[in-house]
């Protein structure tokens, strides 16, 4: 069985960037492939992981082994001419929490910080019962073809929500001070996310963007607005490649 699951962009464009998804509780990389293609379509290199083993006990542990397994999954999308750059971060629920409290650490080394980071779907310090399948289904996504993904894959792990997230991994993560462009995403109607904490978060680094994507739920990368929420990130990516400047610049609109 393969490590990772790779999407690659259309032949003979020049890639753009690599790209590193990691999934959260219960899910695949399979969980993913609708957002990995849809990124590849425009020219990066993506590459979706293994949810992270997170060991509350031995939290410094896991995160090293964490950010090994990352930084030998971007090493081994290395072309003749090395990876390609920049490399962005895409992480999802638990994938984003064992992410952001990553990246805060001090002694991550230089060669192994992506060049910005994406943190979808972060879950909140107060638990929130995801209940039976259906429900649980109702928490993370109300799209159709998402609800029949997960649904479908025999190795989504039912119930992970009502899993506590714990809490030395969470205190971590929205405390990290993370040096690199962030884009925060959560979604307005997911019950699992903390917005005070999560405005209080972006607000303290130097370089992030908190997101809010209307009628969402918590699987924000995969539910009903999954256009809209890609295009987000695309965005992001292209300004990031532009020094965060913004490629186009709004002079008037009537909405």
């Amino acid at each position: 069985m393969t490590e990772y699951t790779d999407h690659y962009g259309p032949e003979g464009l020049r890639t753009r960037g690599t790209i590193v998804v990691v999934p959260g509780r219960g899910e695949t990389r399979a969980t993913y492939a609708r957002l990995g293609k849809r990124l590849a379509a425009d020219a990066y290199r993506v590459r979706v992981v293994d949810a992270p083993d997170i060991d509350a006990d031995d939290l410094t542990g896991s995160l090293t082994r964490f950010g090994a397994r990352l930084a030998s999954a971007v090493e081994d999308t290395s072309a003749g001419d090395g990876v390609v750059r920049p490399v962005v971060l895409v992480g999802a629920d638990t994938g984003a929490v064992a992410t952001a409290a990553l990246l805060g650490r001090e002694e991550i080394p230089a060669a192994g910080l992506p060049d910005a980071v994406v943190l979808a779907g972060f879950p909140g310090h107060t638990a929130t019962a995801a209940g039976p399948w259906d429900h649980e289904l109702d928490v993370r996504t109300f799209c159709p073809a998402h609800r029949h993904t997960l649904t479908d894959d025999s190795q989504v792990r039912r119930g992970s929500l009502n899993d506590a997230v714990p809490d030395v991994l969470l205190t971590a993560a929205y405390d990290s001070d993370i040096a690199v462009p962030v884009l925060i995403l959560i979604g307005d109607a997911d019950p699992l996310a903390d917005r005070e904490a999560l405005v209080r978060t972006a607000k303290s680094l130097p370089r992030a963007r908190l997101s809010v994507v209307n009628d969402a739920h918590h699987d924000v990368l995969n539910d009903v607005q999954h256009r809209s929420v890609a295009a987000e990130i695309v965005t992001f990516l292209e300004t990031l490649r532009n020094e965060l400047v913004p490629v186009i610049a709004v002079e008037s609109s009537a909405w």
